[in-house]
């Protein structure tokens, strides 16, 4: 475990890549059944599987990039293409006996707590993200959704490996909740968490693609503002439908989608929000 703050990001970065990535024991079990009937499972399962478990992706995806620069001529942007690379029976031999994110924190409960938290947050963006990637028509509806899922990846790796640093940085931000993110970041970390999620991306060789879709700075894209609204939107519900925030996301949302905030709030189920004066038309 990590106690204290890294002198830089190259640091972070090794202490992350030293590392085995756990996995959801949920997920683990998850594997255990599918393996046990191997013979009968499609790609596609095995896809949906991994998809609900961002720390099993993101070893999915730096375990497959450095196999594609044999085969192919270009990366494998998706669970899907990399599970169809590698076949099932190889998928499952590799990506067994796994360790577990709840054995991994069972002594300090409120960081296994913290890390469950921003996890399912990550699966409700992914599935935002998937499902307006849909409507949207996208290219490729898995990436977006892949992107949503590990938007906030170093989040849940500081809560993995860095747990204590991980709640002082909840703390800080519960007691002054108008601090950003980022500087609470700086505050406590001595640097930002994007930074050290951007440098651990290339080191895993994460597609550019992925990178560039979970990267907020390419916001004017639709692709990318997908994403970063599926995210922004998990993050604030999880603070309450009450959040300020929440207005600005739907507002945002609904020109994203072509729909009324109405319409957007009856998709989402948020019936007590409402919608902007003067914003409500399709």
């Amino acid at each position: 475990m990590i106690e204290t703050p890294l002198a830089d990001v190259e640091a972070w970065v090794h202490a992350f890549d030293a590392q085995e990535m756990p996995v959801l024991r949920h997920t683990r079990q998850q594997l255990a059944e599918a393996a046990a009937r191997m013979h009968a499972v499609s790609g596609r399962e095995i896809t949906r599987i991994v998809l609900r478990d961002p720390l099993l992706a993101v070893r999915v995806l730096r375990y497959i990039q450095p196999l594609t620069g044999r085969r192919l001529h270009h990366d494998v942007a998706t669970i899907a293409g990399s599970v169809m690379m590698l076949g099932v029976e190889p998928f499952f031999r590799h990506f067994e006996h796994l360790p577990t994110l709840e054995e991994q924190l069972k002594g300090v409960p409120q960081a296994l707590l913290g890390a469950l938290q921003v996890i399912q947050r990550a699966q409700q963006a992914a599935h935002y993200a998937y499902e307006w990637a849909l409507w949207r028509k996208d290219v490729d509806v898995e990436e977006v959704a892949l992107a949503a899922l590990l938007h906030d990846l170093a989040e849940i790796l500081l809560y993995v490996f860095a747990p204590k640093l991980a709640l002082a940085l909840r703390e800080a931000q519960r007691a002054d909740p108008g601090l950003r993110s980022v500087t609470a970041q700086e505050n406590v970390l001595g640097l930002r968490l994007l930074a050290i999620q951007g440098a651990l991306c290339r080191v895993w060789h994460v597609p550019e693609l992925l990178r560039t879709l979970f990267d907020d700075e390419h916001a004017d894209q639709p692709r990318v503002k997908n994403v970063a609204l599926a995210v922004a939107l998990a993050r604030h519900l999880a603070h309450g439908e009450q959040d300020p925030a929440l207005p600005d996301d739907l507002k945002a949302i609904a020109q994203l989608l072509n729909l009324s905030e109405s319409a957007l709030n009856e998709r989402l189920g948020l019936g007590a929000a409402e919608p902007a004066a003067g914003n409500d038309t399709k």
